[in-house]
């Protein structure tokens, strides 16, 4: 798979994109299960409702906004690859994380329910053509490719990771 083009996607989408450097992203689709597993071996889970400022996700909240991030941008990858050219809507994010429930759950749980969704986006993405991921479609109101939205998804975890590491002091 190669990277896209920038009129895949809209100036909005960069700084998801800018965190994938690789070429080939399947390989690192594949691996982001097993970094998040890494990332949260050693947090406790007493330290899951723990928020850097007042109003902010806790650290649970974000990786249940990462689930719900990515079964959307899936859900994009699917309808576009596919040829359905109807516009699809965005999300509010601040509404599903008030009702995710994401602070009662453990740590486990929320790890293991990206693992599965992203396994099956693994699967999705390696039997996609050239053409289905060069595909355009419409999102949030903005134009992206498949491809695109392959790259976001990496990139949309590596993002939040990164405020992890640098707010909520978690060791990556």
């Amino acid at each position: 798979m190669y990277k896209p083009d920038p009129h895949e996607y809209d100036a909005y989408y960069q700084k998801y994109i800018s965190h994938v450097p690789e070429i080939d992203i399947r390989p690192a689709f594949a691996a982001q299960p097993d970094e998040l597993r890494a990332v949260f071996s050693d947090v406790a889970e007493e330290n899951g409702t723990f928020a850097y400022a007042e109003g902010k996700w806790t650290t649970k909240e974000v990786l249940s906004h990462l689930i719900d991030g990515e079964r959307h941008f899936a859900y994009r990858m699917l309808r576009i690859s596919r040829g359905d050219e109807t516009p699809i809507e965005g999300f509010e994010q601040d509404g599903y994380i008030e009702n995710s429930n994401a602070n009662n759950r453990p740590f486990a749980d929320l790890l293991d329910e990206f693992d599965l969704n992203r396994k099956s986006n693994v699967l999705l993405l390696n039997n996609l053509d050239e053409t289905s991921l060069a595909r355009m479609g419409t999102a949030s109101g903005l134009p992206v490719s498949v491809r695109a939205l392959a790259n976001i998804c990496i990139g949309h975890v590596r993002h939040h990771l990164a405020i992890l590491k640098e707010l909520y002091l978690i060791k990556l």
